[in-house]
């Protein structure tokens, strides 16, 4: 199914009052199938039509795990179904069940409102343009009300007349961009005016590298040293390596990712691979491919005897284009990275099975 048939269907057949066990809720529920291989693959993908009743507003939503992992708080990427079915809107927008419980309702949407302008205010008027700053849902009282208040910017779409499944890829292509600037921008905002952000900012301690306070005086001591040290990992680094892991599973390989500090451990035909996970952040292909070079070395010099080196990967949430690919290569590192089709990557990867062929 194409993303304009799954938002056809959608439209044309939800029910509020089928409930959630309708064709449409299913189909609702599936969203992760159809949209998985578009959307890249460090984020989460859930639809749904609502809990025991059937929402007035069904949603399929997408979350930055490091930002959020639920509709009930943070930023997020939502496709939001109108009351009426006659649109479908592709916002940018905010939880407000965080703000409710401290607030109130009426606060809350108000609060919303104002860290949607203040984040749409701080975004190059070229991000902006085309995108509504508006979405209307049906204003009934509630979520559908939050939603509304909740939106920073939105593609709105008449189901009657949806664009072209090329052009309804790239809006969402572009949105995932728009939604990773909105979080800096927004934590910018946090930073250097007052009262101005209220969203809860996430408690959750950043990822430490294990080998950040790492000086063993001897050779004899290391491998003890590395292993006693604790490393956690991001939700979107997590999220990418649970995806990866089913399709090493279905090429045949033995892996897992639970030899610390490392990432992925495979083997195959007799080869044993080390892999690195990288999440890529706004675009920083060479801060991610210099962290996975350095980070392959360190580990397969202290973790693996000279005589046994396993043979070296990176994983990545996204292309990172031929140049890069090809130092990789000359470094001696296969490298794979998630597209529409499945999983793509260098010559070396696709000839040991860790990527496709493409085409």
């Amino acid at each position: 199914m194409t993303l304009r048939e799954f938002l056809q269907q959608v439209g044309s057949t939800y029910d509020r009052t089928a409930g959630t066990g309708s064709e449409a809720a299913k189909t609702l529920r599936a969203a992760p199938l159809v949209f998985g291989p578009i959307v890249p693959a460090s984020y989460l993908i859930k639809g749904s039509a609502g809990n025991g009743a059937g929402a007035f507003c069904p949603w399929v939503s997408f979350f930055d795990p490091d930002e959020t992992t639920t509709a009930t708080r943070g930023m997020y990427l939502v496709y939001l179904f109108a009351e009426d079915m006659k649109t479908v809107s592709l916002s940018l927008n905010q939880g407000v069940t965080e703000l409710r419980d401290t607030f109130g309702a009426g606060e809350a949407q108000k609060k919303l409102r104002g860290e949607a302008a203040a984040i749409r205010g701080a975004l190059p008027a070229e991000q902006v343009a085309g995108l509504s700053d508006v979405i209307n849902l049906g204003g009934r009282a509630g979520l559908p009300r939050a939603y509304e208040a909740g939106n920073i910017l939105a593609h709105v779409y008449e189901l009657e007349s949806l664009p072209s499944e090329g052009s309804l890829k790239t809006d969402l292509r572009g949105m995932f961009e728009l939604y990773q600037d909105a979080l800096e921008l927004r934590e910018e905002l946090r930073s250097t005016t007052r009262d101005l952000i209220t969203t809860i900012k996430s408690k959750e301690a950043a990822p430490q590298d294990p080998l950040l306070y790492f000086a063993p005086k001897s050779d004899s001591e290391y491998r003890q040293i590395i292993k006693e040290r604790v490393i956690k990992k991001t939700r979107k680094h997590e999220t990418l390596v649970r995806h990866y892991m089913a399709f090493l599973a279905e090429a045949g390989f033995s892996a897992g990712t639970n030899v610390h500090p490392r990432d992925i451990v495979a083997r195959r035909d007799g080869d044993d691979w080390l892999i690195e996970a990288k999440v890529v952040r706004r675009g920083n292909v060479s801060h991610a491919v210099r962290e996975a070079i350095g980070q392959l070395a360190t580990y397969a010099f202290l973790l693996y005897p000279a005589d046994g080196q396993p043979r070296r990967m990176a994983l990545f949430t996204e292309s990172i284009g031929d140049v890069y690919a090809s130092l990789l290569s000359h470094q001696g590192i296969a490298s794979v990275w998630p597209t529409e089709d499945g999983w793509a990557g260098s010559s070396e990867a696709v000839n040991a099975g860790l990527a496709q062929k493409e085409g």
